[in-house]
């Protein structure tokens, strides 16, 4: 016997239809169609109440779902959406979690639903990244233990002038202690911009920044006037290699937030940038959360140094087993008659000298080896 083929509603009409004809009773009937007494009761009686529109299939969704968002949460969260229009779904619910800790929140998935039903996602194309060659600051387990400074990429203010922001953080937990907009990166233009922080934060154990001006030089050890300052106040140099801006990768990444915030566009002077400066600084150490913090924003972790800014710079000691020279206006030292080129970054400043080999010493700025002193060759010999 080949198949009937029909639809569902069909069937019910044909059933409502054979049920006003009164030829069979109600449990034939149902035998005949083959379904259950209690679904054609409910035919006849959708039938009576609509009409044929009664027999159409209806959703089985439930009237009211447990889970369901309220309006009131997605207000919320459209709120702070507008109030932070960079941040993300992850961004948002630590942020509400961390300041509305008695209001029951959606997970981040739905949170990401949400801003992309109301067109609030920008979608980014994935760029191609270098792995890094190493695990940085994987030593770095406390606050002020390692600093990083550097200059955000240099970028011209509407009135034409260009502007080089110089920051400085705290690589333990991100706290951004400064970020000024200077028109040099020099020497002279950063000091006092480091002295503020010092005076306000007190001194790291370390800093870790590139190998450009002024940070870094071609001279012994790398030297500068700037970097010499942090010697004699104590601070470890650290400088990742060259070309390698991932061993520095949690200041970089602070930078790409930092450029999308206040340089985009950029403002029309160095005034209005520093406002915009200004008021990131505040968001990202407040307000921001950090997702390697737990989603809490860097203020939660960070605290000062307690190795204060002293008042008067302190003389470099060496101990009784070092022959101290001092350099010269030219760079020079004296050393068994012969004079000596050292550098003239260091004029002025006291070096010690250690032996370690017939006819061969090495040479120390406070506790830095800056090179050997080869008394047959009658120079210094740059550490490889």
């Amino acid at each position: 016997m080949p198949w009937t083929e029909t639809c569902e509603m069909k069937e019910k009409i044909n059933f409502i239809a054979a049920w006003q004809s009164e030829v069979y009773n109600m449990t034939d009937l149902c035998h005949r169609f083959g379904i259950s007494r209690k679904t054609g009761y409910k035919w006849v009686d959708r039938y009576r109440q609509e009409g044929v529109d009664g027999l159409k299939a209806r959703s089985r969704a439930c009237h009211h779902h447990p889970n369901a968002i309220s309006e009131e949460v997605i207000h919320e969260i459209l709120k702070l959406k507008s109030r932070y229009s960079q941040w993300g779904p992850k961004k948002l619910h630590d942020w509400l979690v961390l300041n509305r800790p008695h209001q029951r929140w959606p997970v981040v998935s739905t949170f990401g639903d949400i801003l992309e039903r109301h067109g609030l996602v920008n979608t980014r194309k994935k760029k191609k990244r270098t792995v890094p060659k190493s695990a940085p600051l994987s030593h770095c387990e406390d606050n002020n233990q390692v600093w990083s400074s550097d200059f955000k990429g240099q970028f011209r203010l509407g009135q034409g002038k260009l502007c080089y922001p110089l920051t400085i953080s705290d690589n333990h937990s991100r706290y951004l202690l400064m970020c000024r907009g200077l028109y040099r990166p020099t020497e002279q233009a950063v000091r006092p911009w480091f002295e503020r922080v010092f005076r306000e934060y007190g001194l790291p154990d370390a800093m870790r920044t590139d190998n450009g001006s002024p940070f870094a030089s071609t001279a012994l050890g790398g030297l500068t006037q700037l970097t010499i300052w942090w010697v004699k106040l104590g601070i470890r140099l650290e400088r990742i290699a060259p070309g390698h801006p991932e061993q520095n990768g949690r200041h970089e990444r602070m930078h790409r937030t930092l450029k999308a915030h206040t340089a985009k566009p950029p403002k029309q002077n160095l005034s209005a940038q520093q406002r915009a400066f200004n008021r990131f600084c505040h968001e990202y150490n407040y307000e921001r959360p950090h997702e390697a913090l737990g989603g809490c924003p860097p203020s939660h972790i960070y605290e000062g140094s307690r190795r204060d800014y002293p008042a008067q710079l302190p003389e470099i000691e060496y101990g009784e087993k070092y022959i101290l020279r001092r350099v010269r206006t030219d760079g020079m030292i004296k050393w068994r008659g012969k004079k000596i080129y050292v550098s003239e970054a260091l004029r002025g400043e006291p070096v010690g000298l250690l032996p370690f080999d017939d006819d061969c010493w090495q040479l120390y700025f406070s506790h830095m080896v800056l090179g050997e002193l080869d008394e047959r060759l009658g120079k210094i010999i740059r550490l490889a």
